[in-house]
């Protein structure tokens, strides 16, 4: 979707990334005052697994499908949005921690962290097709109608043949020149690339063109107050219904899962 996406358990928050230090950083300051930002309204408010580690989450048919993440804990469930009860639940190996999620068809297909590994599903049945590799790490998954899209925790966006999951291209995503890492879950909106930044309350909007960040989403403050002590429970989970024009986002163990409408910032509140 997407880690603690990634970084080991022992060393989750060493450091936080905050909107304004993204500024800090010379050239996107400049940057961010020419891309549109956008803070949010509460639409509603779903009930979601706090034990629910989020790494994945899209929506197809009414339905939230979500993968898990943290060894021994990892899953790909389907959810009852409207009560959050898990309908079909498959658990993987003790060893892997599942990352991304997106669907492809009549598939499901999930990343893993370190293991190299992808699964894909059939959607219906949660029954395991096939494996494929890829290099490094997995983080968050999202498709175009062409390509898988993964994120691997770097600044680079990989395109995958949704087929043989070879690298087609890649993109780095900028912001006034500057890169921008930490990309973590993802998902494909209106022909843009939504991406959570980990360990920050920031979703970037980026063009699959060339990389370049065409928006800022600032979630600050929506994060549940139950989760403030938990440096694990961060911004992790963005899926859409394009059926409805509905955006979901929740975190990695909030009990809530939010549906949000954009709200563009002045200038002088960016």
């Amino acid at each position: 979707m997407a880690c603690q996406s990634d970084p080991p358990m022992t060393s989750i928050l060493l450091r936080r990334v905050s909107f304004a230090s993204i500024c800090v950083l010379g050239a996107a300051c400049s940057a961010q005052a020419k891309v549109p930002t956008y803070g949010y309204r509460i639409v509603h408010t779903y009930p979601h697994d706090p034990r629910a580690f989020t790494q994945g989450l899209i929506c197809l048919d009414g339905y939230l499908y979500e993968s898990t993440g943290l060894e021994g804990q990892s899953t790909l469930r389907k959810v009852d949005l409207q009560t959050g009860k898990v309908l079909q639940r498959y658990d993987l190996a003790p060893d892997i921690f599942g990352e991304g999620l997106t669907n492809w068809k009549n598939t499901l297909v999930q990343l893993t962290w370190k293991a190299q590994t992808g699964f894909v599903y059939d959607r219906a049945t949660f029954r395991l097709l096939r494996t494929f590799h890829y290099t490094g790490e997995g983080w968050g998954l999202t498709q175009d109608g062409a390509h898988v899209i993964l994120s691997d925790g770097s600044s680079s966006l990989r395109f995958l043949d949704p087929q043989s999951f070879e690298e087609i291209k890649r993109i780095v995503v900028t912001d006034g020149g500057v890169e921008v890492h930490d990309l973590n879950e993802l998902e494909y909106i209106h022909g843009q690339i939504y991406a959570n930044i980990w360990q920050a309350d920031l979703i970037a909007i980026i063009s699959p063109a060339n990389g370049h960040v065409t928006g800022w989403i600032d979630l600050s403050g929506l994060r549940p107050a139950s989760t403030q002590g938990n440096s694990d429970a961060v911004l992790n989970g963005i899926a859409f219904d394009a059926a409805h024009n509905r955006l979901f986002v929740t975190g990695k163990l909030w009990p809530r899962l939010f549906e949000v409408a954009l709200v563009r910032k002045s200038a002088s509140q960016k």
